[in-house]
């Protein structure tokens, strides 16, 4: 007969997101999740603007009845160039043709910036946190905390493209060509805090090279929903443009019309009837860091170039005499991390219905 051991133990996890289909996902995982307890979201402009990412996250959260998480709203634009936004890929709401409640909540009274360092401060070594979307709040959030990176138990990041296409340009990754100076700033930040400590205390890094593995299919929409106990019909490319869900269950229902207008996005790039699970792989790994195995490396972010600003180079071999401060993801089983998300979202969308 033992006690609860510190593997057993809740995880406080603060969230950064910039929501967002996938991003949506990956909160629904963490709610999910009884080895996670959500103690606090900051929104980030980038899939859409800070307001509506901020009325997504209140939505969402009155929808699967945790409404008691803060929410703090993030910078309206990236630290030295306009914001770009994403509605081609995640609608003109951030969730594809779903429809979120309007949530009861209201926003915190201290921005984002604030809400990451207070969060540390209070789970000193406990907290693990998880930026998902542009790092805009979290570059301002070492401004004003330097030994944020000491307070944090664990840092996982979705962000850049290790030896791999870019998905926004030929070289360059969605989160880190939103902001890349707040990526490069994070990366030297990060670097300069730990020097050389062991490297269980760098951040996690999940370029597209590691998320594209995660590939989620009408198929496997239809197992979720049947792990929630929901009826509903199953997804096809032959389906009319925005054909609405028919699952009984709220929570798959906004889920499903969410991913149908990223399958629909990702068809027209030619890519198949299919969607990449970006940030709820990111929210996985957050909470079971050996689901991936890594490569360390010190990163930074091209910020000059002509043709390759916003690329993450990472130097795996000590080239510039710099402190690593990345472990990045070069290899993850796609089949056990969707196991773990239906076995967790399907039962907890079923205490929605």
């Amino acid at each position: 007969m033992g006690g609860v051991t510190a593997a057993d133990a809740v995880i406080p996890v603060f969230a950064d997101v910039d929501t967002g289909v996938d991003d949506a996902m990956a909160l629904a995982y963490l709610f999910a999740s009884a080895d996670a307890r959500v103690v606090g979201i900051a929104s980030t402009a980038g899939n859409v603007p800070v307001d509506q990412v901020c009325a997504n996250n209140l939505g969402l959260l009155e929808l699967c009845g945790t409404s008691e998480i803060p929410v703090s709203k993030g910078s309206q634009r990236p630290l030295a160039i306009p914001l770009r936004t994403a509605e081609d890929t995640h609608g003109p709401e951030g969730i594809g043709y779903a429809q979120l409640p309007v949530g009861g909540g209201t926003l915190t009274d201290y921005d984002a910036a604030q809400a990451w360092v207070r969060a540390a401060r209070e789970y000193p070594g406990e907290l693990v946190g998880l930026a998902v979307g542009p790092l805009t709040n979290l570059a301002l959030a070492l401004r004003l905390e330097p030994a944020l990176p000491r307070l944090l138990r664990r840092l996982v990041i979705m962000g850049g493209a290790f030896g791999y296409r870019g998905n926004t340009t030929p070289v360059a990754e969605w989160n880190v060509n939103v902001d890349p100076e707040a990526a490069a700033e994070v990366f030297s930040v990060w670097g300069a805090a730990w020097g050389l400590e062991p490297p269980a205390h760098l951040p996690i890094v999940l370029g597209l090279n590691l998320t594209e593995n995660a590939v989620m299919t009408p198929s496997t929409l239809s197992r979720l929903a049947a792990a929630a106990n929901s009826s509903t019909t199953p997804m096809s490319v032959l389906d009319d443009r925005g054909t609405r869900s028919a699952a009984a269950n709220p929570l798959i229902r906004v889920l499903e019309d969410a991913m149908r207008f990223y399958f629909e996005f990702h068809f027209d790039q030619g890519e198949g009837y299919i969607a990449h699970l970006h940030d709820p792989l990111a929210a996985a790994v957050a909470l079971d860091p050996d689901l991936v195995r890594y490569r360390q490396a010190t990163v930074d972010v091209e910020l000059t170039g002509t043709l390759t600003r916003g690329m993450t180079v990472p130097d795996w071999t000590g080239h510039w005499g710099r402190h690593l401060n990345a472990r990045v993801g070069i290899d993850v089983d796609p089949g056990v991390f969707f196991e773990r998300f239906i076995a967790r979202v399907g039962p907890f969308a079923a205490t929605l219905a």
